[in-house]
């Protein structure tokens, strides 16, 4: 365990009544987001015991007598490192002493794994370490109760998936990915991000600032993780050539979530115009439209009907079919569907 070194004005109050600009700025971002972290709800707190989860928790403590919440707390250990079960323990020894209610799982590790990787780049473990932690804090949210599964995620690794994306050369969704809220399972439960407003920078102050604990996992340092490099080899130069990189990257992604939110709306109400009041489509206005929206609105409006399964050169076969100057048809879809259009309507029926 790493005690931050407290600058001068950490108080000796307990954490739920302490105040600094930091809770300020958390508090009004929830007045302002009122889904994001609604009053009197039940909140999991997913605490690793690293800088960003525990400067939430803080800040959580502090806010949590003005909104009411009922505050707990998940923990997870991979079972990668040695040190990872004392650190655990000590975790909820802390948490105990703070009257703090925690949860912990542990994951055997799966043969091969060795400490974090199971190819060069680490690419599955990441992949199946984060599946097993959202599994278990689906579990556990709905077991306690708790409609808010909460993440310590920061700007600065929203800046970090933005950069892996771009360089796998994702669609907007992907770039757009780590949103501040998003659905967990089929149950009503939100994942919800508070601190991505906050950078690295920013939660290492709150904890040295509010006397927080951390635990340090060596495996953020390990070559072998592609998020490490883009942390300790990218960030860092683009930081120095444009100092705030990452919170503009971070930015960007925000932005992009947002065009693609309002974009989804003009999906859904071109949609209603588009339907022909019987479950149809018309063909005369969907082939009115831009190319590119005639694609978009046909997988739109496919998708809604459960056919999920079309690429890009189907799409492109599909609507050549329905230009104006073709004749009736059909073509068999994936999934038992077919889709037949006469000279005005397009319907989707059950082989």
């Amino acid at each position: 365990m790493i005690l931050p070194p407290q600058s001068a004005d950490v108080s000796r109050a307990p954490l739920e009544h302490r105040w600094s600009p930091d809770h300020l700025r958390l508090h009004r971002l929830l007045l302002q987001q009122p889904q994001l972290l609604p009053a009197q709800a039940s909140l999991l707190l997913a605490v690793s015991g690293g800088q960003d989860s525990m400067a939430l928790l803080g800040l959580l403590l502090g806010l949590r007598r003005l909104h009411g919440w009922r505050l707990l707390l998940w923990h997870g250990d991979h079972g990668w490192r040695p040190e990872a079960a004392q650190q655990a323990a000590e975790l909820a020894a802390w948490c105990q002493q703070q009257g703090l209610s925690l949860q912990t799982d542990r994951c055997a590790p799966s043969p091969g794994d060795v400490e974090g990787g199971t190819d060069s780049r680490g690419h599955r473990s990441e992949t199946a370490a984060r599946q097993w932690r959202y599994s278990c804090l689906e579990q556990q949210a709905l077991a306690q109760g708790c409609s808010h599964v909460m993440t310590g995620h920061t700007a600065s690794d929203r800046a970090e998936t933005l950069l892996l994306h771009l360089a796998r050369g994702s669609d907007r969704r992907g770039l757009a990915s780590l949103r501040g809220q998003r659905p967990l399972g089929s149950q009503g439960l939100q994942v919800c991000r508070p601190l991505l407003g906050f950078g690295r920078d920013d939660t290492s102050r709150i904890c040295a600032q509010l006397g927080m604990p951390v635990w340090l996992d060596r495996s953020n340092d390990d070559p072998r993780f592609s998020r490490n490099r883009i942390r300790h080899e990218v960030l860092p130069v683009l930081e120095a050539l444009h100092p705030g990189a990452a919170r503009r990257l971070s930015g960007t992604a925000e932005r992009l979530q947002q065009s693609l939110e309002a974009e989804h709306e003009w999906q859904r109400l071109a949609l209603h115009w588009l339907s022909d009041g019987d479950n149809g489509l018309d063909r005369r206005r969907l082939m009115g439209l831009q190319p590119a929206n005639q694609a978009t609105a046909l997988v739109r409006w496919l998708q809604q009907r459960g056919v999920t399964t079309l690429n890009a050169r189907q799409i492109t076969a599909l609507l050549a079919r329905l230009q104006p100057t073709q004749p009736p048809g059909q073509s068999d879809l994936a999934g038992g569907w077919r889709l037949r259009w006469d000279r005005s309507r397009l319907e989707l029926i059950a082989r």
